[in-house]
């Protein structure tokens, strides 16, 4: 295709993904419920019910001015080829190719960044302050954005200028190799991100002796979990929400709970959380979401070589020449509609591994405690009880509190009518 038929291609792209999107959110926003089945008021207070839908409402409606400004900057850089302008900029005092495009992505994330700061304030310090979740102080949030960059600096700088290297030096037989590193570095995240990642972030420190740490590793040593030790993650100091999580890969595990999920569960609760995610190692959705994910990498490297040679590509984003970082810009934007029917699959493996993981858990510990856990969870987040299937469909990772909680009380009544039958 030729450079204007190409701008048009990533133009209807942009806008037909940024139409759906918002679809998909009006859709989610007219589905929510004022009504409380009496089923759903017995552990959701009306008015608390009612501030969760408010809560929504205030989160999707400030998510159409901020989509709609995102767009709107993304078409009119991609219009009146802004990328090739800075390309042909940098260009004049930039000759290494490999420095230009670190140069050129520097500043397309800070310029980003500075662009969606107001956005970013003010979804953390109004809506979530005025709902309660908001522990983040000014110093906590301009801190993490400097470690972020720092991160940036130090592991995506090299990154970028290895990709840019390969894809000169060796020619389209380049994906093999950058995708083998970006395995690695999957792999090597997997192990060591609660070490060497987490900490930069947030602290941890081990779940002091007694009752709850006994607890723990009771149901570990029991169901043959290869628990190495339990951390608390200090999550209070950024918001009030709550989550558990393990990391590592190997026979060694690690437990991470949050303080206010502590603060707010009782031990019967925080153990049937645990056993849902034990319920994951067991049955190797960790393993396999690794594996699922290294080949995403390959089959995205692989597309990648059939266009980062494309000079077209860079003539159809306002370049004078051809530009490898300004064909990574294309690609992102051509790659999109097949990275999102990829993520849709994705997803619809996540949410049945959370249903099988929630089974796990009745069977081995407790579904009533597990359904208990959740609902506190639900309740403390103002979680939507009532979201459109489609939103669901094409956004939602874990299935909704409703369809887990019943999924539950069909395990648990399974259980029971199975035990009836052998006594």
């Amino acid at each position: 295709m030729d450079p204007t038929t190409i701008l048009y291609v990533i133009v209807a792209i942009a806008t037909v993904s940024y139409v759906f999107d918002q679809w998909l959110e009006f859709l989610n926003l007219k589905a929510l419920r004022p009504d409380i089945p009496d089923d759903i008021a017995a552990f959701y207070d009306r008015d608390r019910y009612l501030r969760s839908l408010d809560y929504h409402q205030s989160l999707t409606r400030f998510s159409f001015i901020s989509a709609a400004f995102s767009f709107l900057v993304s078409i009119v850089m991609l219009l009146t080829g802004a990328f090739g302008w800075l390309d042909d900029l940098l260009r004049l005092e930039i000759y290494n190719e490999i420095f230009l495009a670190l140069v050129f992505f520097g500043i397309l994330v800070l310029a980003s960044d500075i662009l969606g700061l107001p956005f970013q304030l003010y979804s953390t310090f109004v809506i979530e302050e005025k709902y309660g979740f908001n522990k983040t102080t000014p110093r906590t949030f301009f801190l993490d954005k400097l470690k972020s960059y720092l991160l940036a600096a130090i592991i995506g700088a090299p990154l970028l200028a290895l990709l840019i290297y390969l894809i000169r030096a060796i020619g389209p037989s380049f994906w093999i190799w950058f995708a083998l590193v970006a395995a690695a570095f999957i792999l090597f995240l997997n192990v060591f991100y609660t070490t060497l990642i987490l900490p930069l972030f947030n602290k941890l420190t081990p779940l002091p002796e007694g009752d709850l740490k006994s607890a723990i590793q009771h149901f570990a040593n029991r169901v043959r979990f290869p628990l190495d030790n339990v951390f608390v993650i200090d999550g209070s100091k950024r918001s009030s929400k709550a989550n558990a999580f393990f990391s590592g890969i190997g026979r060694k595990k690690k437990i991470v709970l949050y303080d206010t999920l502590i603060e707010k569960h009782a031990p019967e609760e925080l153990i049937a959380v645990l056993a849902h995610e034990v319920g994951h190692f067991k049955k190797k959705h960790v393993v396999r979401g690794l594996i699922l994910s290294v080949l995403q990498v390959f089959f995205t490297m692989f597309v990648l070589s059939l266009m980062v040679y494309n000079e077209n590509l860079s003539l159809a984003l306002g370049g004078s020449q051809y530009s490898i970082h300004l064909n990574l810009i294309a690609f992102s934007i051509l790659f999109s509609p097949i990275s999102g029917i990829t993520g849709l699959f994705m997803s619809m493996y996540s949410r049945k591994n959370e249903f099988e993981a929630d089974a796990y858990a009745s069977e081995n510990y407790s579904g009533q405690a597990l359904g208990l856990a959740l609902r506190k969870l639900s309740v403390d987040s103002l979680s939507n009880l009532y979201p459109h299937p489609l939103y669901v469909f094409f956004h939602y990772s874990h299935p909704p509190l409703l369809k887990r909680l019943a999924a539950i009380e069909s395990v648990d009544g399974q259980r029971s009518t199975d035990h009836s039958q052998v006594v």
